[in-house]
């Protein structure tokens, strides 16, 4: 899951890119504490919070895929750029940086849905212990996450300079971003599960 490009890895490669390795790994740690957020809720109950107020749960829902559904069109729109395109922004302050990054994963509904759906099912009640398995296991996802993140931050700028001297891969990994991304965005504005099963 943590391959499969989202948000967060969009956000901290185009971090990378415009403002360098640095202002990419605040990034990342406000990605990682957005996981760590997500992970101490399931854990401590938003499932439940979810079922009692499904109105809530589809709120959470909506506003991902809003969310998605803006990341495809700058993706798709005429004139769209890739992640990997280099771009001059201006430099934003590390506080910034850090808040988009949280922002950016508090809204990413691949993460909402693996740790209320997907960690808890390799949760073992018969174990014991089941608040600490739920934490382990986030654990490990959130130090995988930040390792795969934290590579491409650092290799951010020479994929930049490869996919630059090639503008047709520029515009198919574009294409290809905004079409996933879109797809991803109408799945979950039409998905009708409900937060137990979702």
């Amino acid at each position: 899951m943590v391959l499969t490009p989202g948000p967060n890895m969009m956000y901290v490669t185009s971090r990378s890119i415009t403002q360098g390795r640095r202002a990419g790994m605040v990034s990342l740690l406000g990605v990682a504490l957005g996981f760590m957020i997500y992970m101490s809720m399931a854990n401590l109950g938003l499932s439940a919070v979810f079922l009692v107020v499904p109105e809530l749960y589809v709120a959470v829902k909506l506003a991902g895929a809003a969310y998605l559904g803006w990341l495809a069109w700058q993706a798709l729109r005429p004139g769209g750029v890739s992640a990997f395109s280099p771009q001059d922004l201006a430099p934003d302050s590390n506080r910034r940086l850090f808040t988009m990054g949280l922002l950016t994963n508090l809204l990413n509904p691949k993460a909402a849905i693996m740790y209320l759906s997907l960690i808890p099912q390799f949760v073992d009640p018969k174990a014991g212990h089941v608040l600490l398995q739920g934490f382990v296991l986030g654990t490990i996802q959130i130090l995988i996450s930040l390792t795969v993140n934290g590579v491409l931050v650092l290799a951010a700028g020479s994929i930049a300079i490869f996919l630059t001297k090639r503008p047709s891969w520029l515009r198919i990994q574009r294409y290809v971003m905004g079409t996933v991304l879109g797809g991803l965005a109408v799945k979950l504005a039409t998905d009708r599960s409900h937060p137990a099963t979702a």
